[in-house]
């Protein structure tokens, strides 16, 4: 049996090679590649039954952080890599690209995204910025102050913009949040600044900077078809973040003790899944109460709650990410899990 980092790095990094192979080859591979990440991960979580291990979280992480740097690295050097080839630079022709897109802007959104929300839960300030700058490189920067400072405060609750609410559509969900988002974590780093002064840089000054940075190396990359290939690909990948939070937390809520005051956040809060190829290509993601109950915790470590305890989504998270671009059917099967969630455990206290 393999060792859980061992499984993770097999799993998790296989693609990087696939995408990388298509954008310099072109040909079968940008199938292979696309397959891997949608029909390959679908078959492999519904054929296989067993759970990912659980590390001890008293454990040594070393690797697992090795990991988070390599996934990181392999993303900034992917990420030129099919800009040149998105922009014509490598020689694909028009249905290679567009294979091309949609695998490396499933990887962007589900796999870069997850290592980067791991390391900017890190303490170490290098793997910390390391994610910042994942986020940066995918015009998404205000996730790294809004992530940890907004939505870990306020989730599941009308506070969290990041948190959908019952009968809201993805599409509806997707403009509200990344506004809200943006303007919630800018105004929480201003209120830190004058609390300490002031004398810091405030982080959105870095954020767009660097996001100009990115833009001026995709037109140094492939002129101004690299641009419009970094745009697209950064957009497409911040789709897939965003369907993640919506499905992660759609329609639960958390009550109030007292007036102004949430309850604490529990395992109730977030939408799980237990499927095991997409939780080691997604580095734990899906394992999202234990998440929230321990922010700090290294991946290996998150734990899968009871179905008692917290809410199970019917189908991995990547599929449930892909239903949810079809709201009356996204309704039929999560509105009913939802209304079942409730019938057995009590709806909140509302606010007072």
């Amino acid at each position: 049996m393999l060792k859980p980092v061992k499984t993770f790095a097999i799993i998790a990094l296989s693609p990087v090679a696939l995408i990388a192979l298509a954008a310099v080859f072109g040909g079968w591979i940008t199938l292979l590649a696309l397959a891997y990440i949608t029909m390959v991960a679908f078959a492999l979580d519904e054929g296989v039954s067993r759970l990912a291990p659980t590390a001890d979280a008293d454990g040594d992480f070393t690797k697992a952080n090795q990991l988070s740097v390599i996934l990181a690295v392999a993303h900034f050097i992917l990420l030129a890599l099919v800009v040149l080839a998105l922009s014509g630079g490598t020689g694909l022709g028009a249905a290679e690209r567009v294979a091309l897109f949609f695998s490396a802007g499933l990887f962007f959104g589900q796999v870069s995204n997850s290592n980067a929300h791991e390391l900017i839960h890190r303490t170490d300030k290098r793997l910390f910025t390391l994610g910042k700058w994942v986020y940066i490189s995918l015009l998404f920067g205000h996730h790294t102050s809004a992530h940890p400072k907004i939505h870990h405060r306020y989730v599941a609750s009308p506070e969290d913009p990041n948190s959908a609410r019952e009968g809201e559509t993805f599409y509806q969900f997707f403009p509200r949040a990344w506004i809200g988002a943006f303007k919630a974590g800018y105004e929480v780093e201003k209120a830190d600044r004058m609390r300490g002064s002031g004398k810091r840089l405030h982080p959105y000054v870095t954020y767009l900077a660097g996001g100009a940075a990115m833009l001026i190396l995709a037109f140094g990359i492939g002129g101004a078809g690299g641009v419009m290939a970094f745009v697209f690909v950064a957009f497409y990948a911040q789709v897939q973040l965003m369907l993640s939070d919506y499905v992660q937390h759609y329609g639960l809520q958390r009550g109030h003790v007292s007036a102004g005051k949430l309850e604490p956040v529990g395992p109730q809060h977030s939408w799980n899944a237990p499927h095991w190829f997409t939780t080691h290509l997604m580095l734990n993601a899906p394992r999202h109460s234990d998440h929230h109950a321990h922010p700090a915790r290294p991946y290996p470590a998150l734990r899968l709650p009871d179905a008692t305890q917290a809410p199970m989504l019917p189908y991995s998270l990547p599929a449930m990410a892909t239903l949810a671009l079809m709201p009356s059917l996204w309704q039929r099967v999560m509105g009913r899990r939802l209304e079942k969630w409730y019938a057995a455990h009590p709806r909140p206290t509302p606010a007072l």
